[in-house]
């Protein structure tokens, strides 16, 4: 793996001890910390267009592979993937690196995770970025049993994902055409085109892949980079990446003391207008003035699909860069 970014500034891998065992992280620059989690189904290369821009603005900018990630540490058994769990892994990056307290930004799962972080450890996350999936406080029915009522005939994908082994058996034996897939069905310019089926579901006794484009890469993903995704995902497997999504009825139980709690940090959201994570979510950016008090600014943009610091990083970046220079000090 190359260890040189978009702008060939030089970068540090480091792997230190955490609750998980042990996270890799990607560290630039240096300043004050901000650090950037990814989601499903990536890695610390997802905040390569970011790092070298943000290490020049003066900030330390760390990306981590996320525990089960990588060369992260991947505990065994589901219920090692909690998001408290998660949080504390956070926490035991900021504390390795010598700092007092950080920003934290998240995409997708790292949204929900950045947010979390920042809502269960205010005293070591001082403002939080969320990228494309938006906040929601935790309350309600349990999750499965929402994601179970979805889809009518069809099973939503985040319930396919639930049962060990499943998921696994049908990407594991082709991970780089089917993460190929996966990006594709959620990018702006390769997604289905309006009134195929959606690839967020899947027909009983079906594949989620039976939905995806083929043939056709992202513009923002280049053989190489699609190299890099894979290469992690043959060496790890999935489960560590799937089992996130086998804890949030055990997330919810853990989080009920926070049931509704609104995340008051200075904050910002970034979404594309074509990601279902935002079209199906607007009722929670609409919520924002009771949900996320110290927002500073939300933006969605235009054209732009679910892999938003991938897909229009030069809009992000500047997005981020004038949030983070409205932060106090």
């Amino acid at each position: 793996m190359s260890q040189q970014h978009t702008r060939g500034t030089p970068a540090e891998h480091r792997l230190i001890a955490s609750p998980a065992g042990r996270t890799h992280l990607v560290s630039e620059g240096s300043g004050p910390l901000v650090l950037m989690v990814h989601g499903f189904p990536e890695s610390w290369y997802s905040w390569r267009h970011q790092l070298p821009v943000l290490a020049a603005a003066g900030y330390r900018a760390v990306a981590i592979d996320v525990r089960g990630y990588g060369r992260s540490s991947a505990p065994d058994g589901a219920a090692a993937y909690r998001m408290l769990d998660l949080v504390e892994d956070n926490v035991a990056v900021v504390r390795a690196l010598g700092a007092e307290s950080a920003v934290i930004i998240g995409h997708d799962w790292g949204s929900t995770i950045a947010a979390n972080s920042a809502l269960t450890r205010p005293d070591v996350f001082r403002a939080v970025a969320l990228l494309s999936v938006p906040y929601t406080p935790r309350g309600g029915p349990l999750p499965s049993e929402v994601f179970a009522r979805m889809g009518g005939d069809e099973e939503f994908y985040v319930s396919y994902f639930q049962q060990p082994g499943r998921a696994e058996a049908e990407i594991e034996p082709d991970v780089r055409g089917w993460l190929a897939g996966f990006y594709a069905a959620l990018s702006a310019d390769t997604m289905p085109a309006p009134g195929s089926p959606d690839p967020h579901f899947v027909s009983r006794g079906g594949k989620l892949r039976d939905r995806f484009p083929v043939g056709r890469l992202p513009a923002w993903l280049s053989q190489d980079d699609l190299d890099v995704y894979a290469g992690e995902f043959e060496r790890t497997g999935m489960s560590g990446a799937l089992n996130r999504y086998r804890n949030m009825d055990r997330d919810w139980k853990d989080l009920a003391g926070f049931d509704g709690a609104p995340v008051t940090q200075p904050s910002l959201f970034l979404g594309g207008a074509l990601d279902a994570s935002t079209t199906w979510l607007a009722d929670a950016i609409k919520a924002y003035p009771t949900t996320l008090p110290g927002l500073r600014s939300s933006h969605v943009l235009d054209g732009c699909g679910h892999w938003i610091q991938q897909e229009r990083h030069t809009e992000v970046n500047r997005l981020l860069l004038r949030w983070l220079a409205s932060l106090p000090a």
